[in-house]
């Protein structure tokens, strides 16, 4: 996890926050104004913006066969190579970010992050490479990062000038990702951070409390650049999950025809949400504007909207699929879920760590039992290229799926998701967990049960989920099959597990799967 995450925002800047007041008597442009009520131009179909009408939504078997995406989580604030939050907290005297801009950059004042921008040039990306390698590692979908927090789109926008076609890298990297996704046979989505910018950017409205820069205003409070950092002095900031999104209504109508746009133009799959479903009726007419935009170009529902139980937003379960950042659900859900991670940090940094092979399938492995799919940022360098540690776990992946494919796509749940000593706990943000040869994961296809060993057994595996008197599967198992081991598998089912010989050579470096068949 980063140094500095998300939960950071209900401590580390709240002193900053709280020269709002200052900021304003300081004098700034005037804020938004308030519009006159829009109606919204949702797609026709069988959708609109009642919570009644969107409950009548079903995930499609598409994302349910997933299991495995990868993520481009990259823009501009990859370029400090600092990691996540960047745009925000180099306007936060006293964090790592707020130093390092000084010392490599110069005083927020000065140098901010609108002259961050041009240095992502993006020179060595190559989507249709990169994306053969996401292939090979068994993602099904892939999303690209649409606009983080910085309010920069990455796709050539109609309604904002801060977009990578006309400045940074000069290119519409959406529709790079999208032609290279489609080629490769895999589902395509997007992620919008973008309703929560108006409230998360308003450091950049302050100033240093302190000598020698002392009440300086820092570049957000140019009103040349306010279509960038946003006119949010009067926002009504108080740090919790309830001002993620602000209330402006003007922001809300942007917020839908940015979003909206990138629906329109990139035959989106996928939507992402980073909070709670935003902004009530217009958050709503949104995802029914997607929802029918899919069924009028596919012939039926073919879309996915995530976001969060997160307190912020609204949640409507039957409504969405939900995600879980950094985390999982316990047990099995009902509904399909996708966990969100990165195997590092989520903007490229040079000292943050890096998951492990091991730790990304196992966890996988434990998100597939439970009816979730796993959702992975692999990181990029700011010039568009992977480092070591991103090449090697693809590399890894692409392995283990070689072989154990089978045990992931297109699988369903068990009667239970496993067995073991180790569980994660529920939630967003705890993701670590050390898994032994004891922690059993299962899935289904058909009649076909998969088990998969989240630890690397020797000698032998006990699967009590299997004893010869379990209540689970009254059958007998009539064949034990080890993926990728050639061999015959020696087992023994009795009353107490179903024990398994282990061979003398694992075919899999990671979590080995069996198959079981029964009588």
């Amino acid at each position: 996890m980063s140094r500095f995450s998300k939960r950071d925002i209900l401590a580390g800047s709240m002193a900053a926050l709280g020269m709002g007041a200052a900021a304003r008597a300081a004098g700034a442009p005037p804020t938004m104004p308030k519009p006159a009520p829009q109606a919204l131009p949702i797609a026709r179909g069988r959708f609109d913006s009642s919570v009644e009408s969107l409950n009548g939504y079903d995930a499609p078997e598409w994302f349910r066969d997933a299991k495995f995406g990868i993520w481009s989580h990259w823009g501009p604030q990859a370029v400090p190579r600092q990691g996540d939050w960047y745009a925000r907290f180099m306007y936060v005297p006293g964090h790592p970010h707020y130093d390092h801009h000084v010392k490599t950059y110069g005083h927020p004042s000065e140098f901010g992050y609108k002259d961050i921008i041009p240095l992502w040039k993006a020179e060595r990306f190559d989507p249709e490479a990169l994306m053969d390698k996401y292939a090979a590692a068994g993602a099904k979908y892939f999303v690209s990062m649409g606009v983080h927090h910085d309010n920069f789109d990455l796709w050539n926008s109609r309604h904002h000038r801060w977009n990578a076609t006309a400045m940074g890298p000069k290119r519409d990297i959406v529709g790079a990702w999208q032609k290279a996704a489609r080629r490769c046979g895999l589902r395509f989505g997007v992620s919008e951070h973008l309703a929560a910018s108006y409230s998360w950017w308003y450091p950049n409205h302050l100033y240093d409390q302190f000598w020698p820069k002392l009440g300086l205003a820092y570049d957000g409070a140019d009103p040349r650049f306010a279509d960038l950092y946003h006119d949010n002095r009067d926002e009504p900031f108080r740090n919790t999950p309830e001002s993620w999104y602000t209330r402006n209504a003007a922001f809300h109508q942007l917020w839908f025809r940015r979003i909206s746009d990138l629906i329109d133009n990139y035959d989106v799959d996928l939507l992402y949400a980073d909070g709670g479903l935003p902004f009530g009726e217009v958050g709503r007419s949104l995802v029914a504007h997607l929802y029918n935009k899919s069924i009028s170009r596919t012939g039926k529902l073919n879309a996915v909207y995530t976001c969060k139980d997160s307190g912020s937003g609204e949640f409507h379960r039957k409504a969405v699929v939900q995600d879980v950042e950094r985390g999982v659900l316990k047990g099995i859900n009902p509904s399909p879920w996708q966990t969100d991670t990165s195997n590092g940090d989520w903007f490229y940094s040079d000292n943050f760590d890096y998951k492990t092979p091991a730790q990304v399938i196992t966890m996988m492995a434990d998100i597939v039992s439970k009816n979730g799919n796993m959702l992975m940022n692999v990181v990029q360098y700011p010039d568009g290229s992977l480092p070591p540690q991103s090449e090697q776990l693809l590399a890894e992946l692409a392995a283990w799926m070689k072989i154990n494919a089978t045990a992931i796509h297109g699988t369903r749940p068990w009667k239970i998701h496993g067995e073991g000593p180790t569980e994660a706990a529920e939630g967003m943000f705890k993701e670590k967990v050390d898994y032994t040869a004891r922690d059993i994961r299962f899935t289904t296809r058909g009649d076909t049960l998969y088990a998969i060993a989240l630890g690397e057994p020797a000698g032998s595996v006990a699967i009590t989920a299997l004893a010869s008197d379990n209540p689970h599967e009254r059958r007998r198992v009539r064949r034990v099959r080890l993926l990728g081991h050639r061999g015959t598998i020696a087992f023994q089912q009795t009353g107490q597990a179903l024990v398994i010989t282990m061979p003398g050579t694992l075919p899999s470096r990671h979590a080995n799967a069996f198959e079981i068949t029964f009588a």
